[in-house]
Protein backbone atom coordinates (compact mmCIF):
# COMPACT_ATOMS: atom_id res chain seq x y z
CA UNK A 1 0.00 0.00 0.00
CA UNK A 2 1.56 3.39 -1.17
CA UNK A 3 0.45 5.76 2.17
CA UNK A 4 0.98 8.95 -0.28
CA UNK A 5 -1.41 8.07 -2.40
CA UNK A 6 -4.33 7.40 0.75
CA UNK A 7 -6.44 10.18 1.26
CA UNK A 8 -5.27 12.54 4.21
CA UNK A 9 -5.94 11.92 6.99
CA UNK A 10 -8.16 14.58 9.84
CA UNK A 11 -7.20 13.33 13.68
CA UNK A 12 -3.84 12.41 15.16
CA UNK A 13 -0.56 12.64 13.49
CA UNK A 14 0.90 9.39 12.99
CA UNK A 15 2.40 7.28 15.93
CA UNK A 16 4.85 9.29 18.14
CA UNK A 17 3.71 6.92 21.43
CA UNK A 18 5.88 4.45 21.41
CA UNK A 19 9.26 3.76 21.25
CA UNK A 20 11.11 2.35 18.26
CA UNK A 21 13.07 0.16 20.24
CA UNK A 22 9.84 -1.37 22.00
CA UNK A 23 7.80 -2.67 19.13
CA UNK A 24 8.38 -5.08 16.81
CA UNK A 25 5.92 -4.71 14.25
CA UNK A 26 8.10 -4.16 10.86
CA UNK A 27 8.26 -0.40 9.89
CA UNK A 28 6.18 -0.43 7.10
CA UNK A 29 2.99 -1.93 9.09
CA UNK A 30 3.06 0.49 11.76
CA UNK A 31 1.18 3.44 9.93
CA UNK A 32 -1.40 0.56 9.41
CA UNK A 33 -1.93 -0.35 12.99
CA UNK A 34 -1.63 3.94 14.20
CA UNK A 35 -4.65 3.75 11.62
CA UNK A 36 -6.87 0.93 13.25
CA UNK A 37 -6.20 2.10 16.56
CA UNK A 38 -7.36 5.79 15.39
CA UNK A 39 -10.46 4.86 13.73
CA UNK A 40 -11.39 2.41 16.81
CA UNK A 41 -10.79 5.90 18.89
CA UNK A 42 -12.62 8.11 16.78
CA UNK A 43 -15.47 5.74 16.51
CA UNK A 44 -16.08 4.04 19.60
CA UNK A 45 -14.19 5.58 22.58
CA UNK A 46 -16.73 7.03 25.08
CA UNK A 47 -14.05 7.56 28.49
CA UNK A 48 -10.89 6.83 29.68
CA UNK A 49 -10.36 5.80 33.00
CA UNK A 50 -7.09 5.75 35.08
CA UNK A 51 -6.64 4.20 38.86
CA UNK A 52 -5.49 7.68 41.14
CA UNK A 53 -1.97 6.82 41.82
CA UNK A 54 -0.53 4.61 39.15
CA UNK A 55 0.75 5.37 35.73
CA UNK A 56 0.45 1.95 34.68
CA UNK A 57 -3.25 0.95 33.94
CA UNK A 58 -6.19 2.09 31.99
CA UNK A 59 -9.45 1.20 31.14
CA UNK A 60 -11.06 2.35 28.00
CA UNK A 61 -14.27 1.97 27.26
CA UNK A 62 -16.10 1.52 24.04
CA UNK A 63 -19.09 1.34 22.36
CA UNK A 64 -20.41 0.27 18.96
CA UNK A 65 -21.57 -2.15 17.11
CA UNK A 66 -21.96 -6.29 17.51
CA UNK A 67 -18.81 -6.63 16.07
CA UNK A 68 -16.74 -4.62 18.49
CA UNK A 69 -16.03 -6.69 20.94
CA UNK A 70 -14.29 -8.98 18.34
CA UNK A 71 -12.05 -5.49 16.73
CA UNK A 72 -10.75 -4.33 19.68
CA UNK A 73 -9.79 -8.01 20.92
CA UNK A 74 -8.33 -8.64 17.67
CA UNK A 75 -6.18 -5.14 17.81
CA UNK A 76 -5.15 -6.14 21.44
CA UNK A 77 -3.87 -9.38 20.47
CA UNK A 78 -2.31 -7.84 17.41
CA UNK A 79 -0.49 -4.95 19.57
CA UNK A 80 0.56 -7.64 22.63
CA UNK A 81 2.06 -9.43 19.82
CA UNK A 82 4.85 -6.82 18.75
CA UNK A 83 4.65 -4.80 22.33
CA UNK A 84 4.70 -7.85 24.57
CA UNK A 85 4.87 -5.48 27.59
CA UNK A 86 1.57 -4.66 27.42
CA UNK A 87 -1.14 -6.30 28.86
CA UNK A 88 -4.78 -6.41 27.96
CA UNK A 89 -8.22 -7.62 28.73
CA UNK A 90 -11.02 -7.16 27.18
CA UNK A 91 -14.45 -7.50 28.47
CA UNK A 92 -18.03 -6.99 27.19
CA UNK A 93 -20.28 -5.05 29.24
CA UNK A 94 -23.67 -5.37 29.02
CA UNK A 95 -26.76 -3.10 29.90
CA UNK A 96 -27.53 -1.10 27.21
CA UNK A 97 -28.49 -1.78 24.01
CA UNK A 98 -24.76 -0.88 21.85
CA UNK A 99 -22.11 -3.33 22.36
CA UNK A 100 -19.79 -2.27 24.50
CA UNK A 101 -16.37 -3.22 26.01
CA UNK A 102 -13.73 -2.13 28.38
CA UNK A 103 -10.14 -2.24 27.27
CA UNK A 104 -7.98 -2.68 30.13
CA UNK A 105 -4.24 -2.11 29.58
CA UNK A 106 -1.14 -2.34 31.66
CA UNK A 107 2.50 -1.93 31.65
CA UNK A 108 5.29 -1.89 33.70
CA UNK A 109 6.78 1.07 34.92
CA UNK A 110 9.38 1.31 32.96
CA UNK A 111 6.60 1.62 30.00
CA UNK A 112 4.54 3.73 31.66
CA UNK A 113 5.24 6.85 29.48
CA UNK A 114 3.75 4.53 26.90
CA UNK A 115 0.83 3.99 28.07
CA UNK A 116 0.18 7.61 28.66
CA UNK A 117 1.01 8.38 25.19
CA UNK A 118 -1.43 5.55 23.74
CA UNK A 119 -4.10 7.15 26.25
CA UNK A 120 -3.39 11.21 24.85
CA UNK A 121 -3.77 9.65 21.83
CA UNK A 122 -7.36 7.69 21.99
CA UNK A 123 -8.54 11.07 23.52
CA UNK A 124 -7.16 13.11 20.43
CA UNK A 125 -8.69 10.64 18.09
CA UNK A 126 -11.71 10.73 20.02
CA UNK A 127 -12.00 15.14 19.91
CA UNK A 128 -11.15 14.82 16.67
CA UNK A 129 -13.98 12.61 15.38
CA UNK A 130 -16.28 14.83 17.66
Amino acid sequence: MDLSRTAPRTGPAPADWVPVDACTLPTSQQPLRVAEFDDLFAAALRAVERPPGTATRARLLLAGDEGLPERVQRLADAETACCSFFTSTVTPLHGDAAASVALDLEVPAAHADVLTALVARAEQARGAAA
